[in-house]
């Protein structure tokens, strides 16, 4: 039985951390999920959680908003490029005008016999959104912002890994992870992610040996990992012990992440992969159910440095 079950979550170093929550709350019509802060190295930075009201795995956006401290990147090959995120079928036409005609450049295309709309975050990290009958979660809708059922995000689809060497990858996905490969095509290959509720999600790879690598470390407009849900703490050292076993010893010890327990393994292509599994308090550790997302809430480790956090903080109203 495999240790991995769909998509925990996606992260992202973006730019102004206002742009970034009205991109996600108001034209993607994501909810905030939680407002926090960097738990990794001493630079003031927020981390901010978007996905379905209540949090679920697999719907979680989170990002790193790195206008104030000026810190970029460079977007490139061996590395995730873009983000994915599943719609209903036909709902491609209605993300088309809406992002149009909220100044977001969008169009429609097909790649692996899938229909999306390509567009990019404001920061330039490109994003889609992905036609699937594969999908049995319900959409997150917002009635403030105009989506209803028929058009809204379901949550993520998977994400784009551009890398030089593909049959390296090739064996990192299909004997490390393991993930089942359904394509091998000249778009590229596809990967499905084992899922116990039987949502479709995937890791889809193309081969880029003209860019540039793109930036590895925390910074502005990159991608930073791709976070797989191994359910539980027994699977995640399971897992983790498996994939150091055969040679990729670029793996981490277990993060406390305070909502949920971490370990990040850096793929032969490039890309940043995390094995989280959720707590059992989850996103209420530090709000009550039904409230989470709306306060600026810190892991007791910072509790004596609360206050210089705050002011260290990019200006923005989330609301």
């Amino acid at each position: 039985m495999s240790q991995i079950s769909g998509y925990h979550h996606l992260t992202m170093s973006t730019d102004g951390a206002q742009e970034d929550f009205d991109f996600y709350t108001k034209t993607l019509g994501l909810h905030s999920v939680k407002r926090t802060v960097l738990f990794d190295g001493t630079i003031p930075v927020y981390h901010l959680y978007y996905g379905s009201p209540d949090g679920d795995a697999s719907t979680i956006i989170t990002t790193f908003p790195f206008r104030k401290p000026g810190v970029y990147g460079r977007r490139g090959t061996n590395q995730s490029r873009s983000i994915l995120q599943t719609i209903p079928k036909g709902a491609s036409q209605f993300w088309v005008d809406r992002l149009n005609q909220r100044g977001i450049a969008a169009e429609k295309t097909t790649r692996f016999g899938a229909d999306r709309v390509v567009f990019a975050h404001p920061c330039g990290i490109p994003h889609e959104l992905v036609e699937s009958d594969g999908d049995p979660r319900t959409p997150i809708t917002n009635a403030a912002q105009g989506i209803g059922p028929e058009h809204g995000i379901k949550g993520i689809y998977g994400a784009v890994v551009a890398c030089f060497d593909r049959t390296a990858m090739d064996d990192f996905m299909t004997i490390a992870l393991p993930l089942t490969k359904e394509a091998d095509t000249h778009e590229g290959l596809v990967y499905r992610v084992p899922d116990a509720n039987g949502v479709v999600q995937r890791v889809e790879v193309i081969e880029d040996r003209d860019s540039a690598a793109g930036t590895w470390t925390l910074s502005g407009g990159t991608i930073h990992h791709l976070a797989l849900n191994t359910g539980d703490e027994d699977n995640q050292l399971k897992l983790r012990a498996h994939i150091e076993g055969l040679g990729f010893t670029d793996i981490s010890e277990q993060k406390d992440r305070n909502y949920f327990k971490s370990c990040y393994v850096r793929s032969p292509g490039g890309a940043l992969f995390e094995l989280a599994w959720t707590t059992p308090e989850g996103w209420a550790k530090d709000e009550p159910p039904g409230q989470i997302g709306k306060t600026l809430v810190f892991p007791p480790w910072f509790k004596d440095r609360e206050a210089e956090l705050r002011e260290g903080l990019e200006a923005a109203e989330f609301v």
